[in-house]
Parts: structure tokens; sequence; C-alpha cells
């Protein structure tokens, strides 16, 4: 079982929940929410403790705990190792600049996409996996999954992302998995488990979803310099335009600071 007993931590804990959600038919919103709280249970929303520079946060769940689901949110190792991650639930313009930095540094990502972004950029979608990057599953309307009580329901916001990107493809969709909103529990994780996927969270991120408020250069490297650690997986939105903005010199500073970059195969 996950543990659901609070973890002392030192600074506030950051509970990471992106709000954009999408039904048929529903007219899409165009920002994301991850407020700030109190941890007070494993399940439920995604939250990291930032404690120390340069240093793994604290997680409501440990690695051993997520291992068992085949889920995780970072790489328990001392390497400089990253994962590079990209949350996209709407395309915006910033994408080509994202891909072209990543293209320049020889890095392979992972875009975790919902139903709409398959539907509506099926170029950007070929262009991402003829350069060599993974895309992963965020389901098809970005709904709480934790609140799903059926396989049966579960599986239909997989598999209708499944099914458009092979479409688009030809070939069957790498079984990764990132829920909505940061929104999980133990039964959910069984459920993508059961269907062959493996769930990643992520142990570095900053606020850079609202499209209308950005952060500016200073704010994103204090956050993504500071915060950076070993076998971290990396989230960030390809609707940031600070992110495709910075992401050439991001990546040569990581670079600098020693840090390579994997694919998310390497986790395990």
């Amino acid at each position: 079982m996950l543990s659901s007993k609070p973890k002392h931590v030192i600074s506030v804990v950051l509970i990471f929940v992106t709000a954009f959600l999408f039904g048929q038919g529903a007219a899409r919103t165009k920002e994301h929410f991850f407020p700030e709280a109190v941890l007070t249970s494993a399940e439920g929303n995604w939250g990291l403790s930032f404690q120390e520079d340069g240093e793994p946060p604290v997680a409501n769940a440990t690695y051993e705990e997520l291992a068992q689901y085949d889920a995780y949110y970072a790489k328990n190792t001392d390497k400089k190792i990253l994962y590079l991650t990209f949350d996209a639930g709407y395309e915006n313009g910033n994408t080509a600049a994202i891909l072209k930095a990543l293209k320049k540094h020889d890095v392979s990502a992972t875009f975790f996409v919902v139903g709409t972004y398959l539907d509506e950029n099926e170029d950007l979608i070929r262009q991402m996996v003829s350069e060599g990057h993974t895309v992963g599953n965020h389901t098809w309307h970005h709904k709480d999954m934790s609140q799903i009580s059926t396989a049966e329901t579960f599986s239909e916001e997989m598999e209708y992302v499944e099914k458009k990107y092979e479409e688009i493809i030809g070939k069957p969709m790498t079984k990764y998995y990132r829920p909505p909103q940061g929104k999980y529990n133990e039964a959910n994780l069984k459920m993508a488990q059961e269907m062959g996927y493996k769930t990643f969270f992520w142990s570095l991120a900053y606020v850079d979803w609202y499209e209308n408020d950005q952060p500016t250069h200073e704010e994103a490297f204090e956050k993504l310099l500071g915060r950076v650690h070993p076998g971290a997986i990396v989230l960030l939105h390809s609707t940031s335009f600070t992110n495709a903005e910075i992401l050439d010199e991001l990546l040569t500073k990581w670079e600098d600071m020693g840090y390579t970059f994997k694919k998310l195969d390497d986790l395990w």
C-alpha cells in the first residue's frame, strides 16, 4: 500500500495540479493551476517539498512505493542525469523553438499529449517522433483520473490516445503515462500498470503555465538551476514562451553543471 502518513517537511509543500481540462465538445481553457498546500496524503495530488538546492525534493511517495506500480518521479542516483519531459495540452506556437533547441543539443525528450493535441497537431507529432522524441499518454480529456473507479472508463481515456497516435504514426504508442493534474491513487496506478503502462510524475518543475503571466528568464533560471538534482524528471510545459526562449541556454547551463540527458527508458 502507498503510505498515507504525512512526511516531515521543512519548507512548504508544493502541490502541482494542472487545471486545464478537456471535455467532449467543451471549450478549452489555456491555464494551469498549481496551488501551494500542505501535504496531507500520499494519494490525491502529487506533492514535492524542495528543501535544499541541488538535492532531490521530498515527495509524498517514495521511490519504492511507486516502483511496485511501475511508477516513477525521479531516479535514485548520484549521477548527474536528467530526464526531460513536456506536458502538451494545446499548441500556441512555442513547440517549434523547443524542438529546435532539443535538436541542437541532441536531447531526446518525452512529450505527454492529450487528445486535442493529437487531433490538431499531427505534423508536430510526426516531427517529434522523427527527431527521436517519445510521445506519451496524458489521456484523451485530461480528466481527474483519480475519480474514475472502473477499469473500463480508465482504459477508454488511454486507448483513445493510443488509437489516434497509431493513426498518425503507423506504430503503437510507447506506454508512458502522466496523470492529468498530478492526481492519482493506488487503484489508478494499478489500472495503468495492468494496461502495460509506466507512470511518470516529476521531481523538478516551476510556475510556467500561465500564458499571460510568464516568468522572466531570471526567475526561470533561479528555479530550474537551483532545484536541479541528479536523476531528476523535469516537467516543463510546451505552451510556455519563456521555456521556448530559454531552453537552448538552459540546456547549455545544465551541461556546464555536468548534467547529461537520458530517455525515460533509462529509469529502470
